[in-house]
């Protein structure tokens, strides 16, 4: 360790762009990874919130929700045999306010349930992001597709879909409004001993995350970018000690003829590159994780403190990599052949 401390105080400069590096490396990737959790979050809250279950729709309908009809016989068996059970639609639209603006939502109707509460005919709840849009309770909603009024109930936290505020309407108004009586899927909580059901194909809740397009392709194109950036720290690691150990063929030779092992020089490898990964990380923590703070109102950004351990541990493992492959050239150094090369 002494060596190592004493190595990275004469090259200060050398050390300090090797940790400048990493730092703005890991700090764009936690960005990335804390606007790929809210854009998650904001695409579909709705589902992400709900306990562990089992979620079922038509298997003609080709894992497309919105093409699914649950026939009402099997519906009213389902709920007879699961108490816990509910079923539920999904659909875009939009709703007019007094001003006759219009508010793009997402409207969810469902059966009586404790995940959703209870929606009476003439009633919404809504995300509280429409709050700060301007909408109280007791405002009078309208919307094109229904020949009477919402009157806004109250307001639920963290409620999206496909990026828009969830509308919690009755069934019956639904229903009027999109001019069908079938609804689109079933949910049944729970982990265990779940049914299989004839006509019907079954989904875990991360699964029918799957089956959200805009959900599946957004996440894949974010997650690709965070983990593009890992390797490319990876292979910066290994391309800045391998260049260092070019440098110090001739020293390492000295070292190994007064009787310094292979190890040991490892080790001190090693120590150089968590001493500078750790600082590059602990600025890079503090950064985005002040973020939260200063981010505009509205952007979907949510870096929680289990997704930074993981991409921080995952920063180390890629480094040890990284500097250990740049290493093994040392393994290889023959004392008298490097000493010959002249370089003390």
């Amino acid at each position: 360790m002494n060596i190592a401390w004493k190595e990275i105080k004469k090259n200060k400069v050398r050390f300090a762009i090797l940790g400048s590096i990493i730092f703005l490396v890991s700090f764009l990737t936690f960005i990335i990874s804390g606007l790929a959790n809210g854009l998650s979050q904001d695409n579909a809250a709705l589902i992400k919130d709900l306990t562990d279950g089992q979620f079922y729709m038509t298997a003609d309908a080709e894992e497309t929700y919105n093409l699914s009809r649950i026939d009402t016989e099997t519906q009213e068996q389902v709920l007879e045999q699961q108490p816990d059970a509910l079923a539920m639609s999904i659909q875009m639209g939009f709703l007019n306010d007094s001003e006759d603006k219009q508010r793009s939502v997402a409207f969810v109707t469902s059966t009586d349930n404790e995940l959703f509460g209870s929606v009476k005919e003439g009633e919404i709840i809504l995300d509280r992001s429409l709050e700060g849009a301007g909408i109280q309770v007791g405002d009078v909603l309208t919307n094109n597709q229904f020949s009477g009024e919402f009157v806004v109930k109250g307001f639920v936290d963290q409620q999206k879909y496909s990026h828009a505020p969830v509308a919690f309407i009755h069934m019956k108004n639904y229903q009027e409004m999109y001019r069908v009586m079938e609804m689109q899927l079933l949910f049944i909580p729970g982990s265990n001993d779940l049914p299989a059901i004839d006509g019907l194909q079954s989904f875990t809740n991360a699964e029918f995350l799957n089956t959200i397009p805009s959900y599946s392709a957004e996440q894949l194109s974010l997650n690709m970018i965070v983990w593009f950036l890992v390797v490319i720290s990876g292979m910066l690691f290994a391309i800045f000690f391998y260049m260092m150990n070019v440098q110090k063929i001739g020293l390492y030779g000295i070292l190994k003829a007064i009787g310094v092992k292979t190890s040991s020089l490892f080790k001190m490898m090693w120590n150089q590159m968590f001493f500078i990964t750790i600082i590059a990380l602990g600025l890079s923590i503090a950064l985005s994780q002040s973020f939260n703070f200063i981010a505009p109102d509205g952007m979907p950004f949510s870096l929680t403190a289990v997704t930074t351990v993981q991409l921080s541990i995952v920063f180390l493992i890629i480094g040890f990599i990284g500097a250990t492959l740049s290493g093994i050239q040392i393994k290889n150094v023959e004392p008298l052949q490097a000493i010959q090369q002249g370089e003390v």
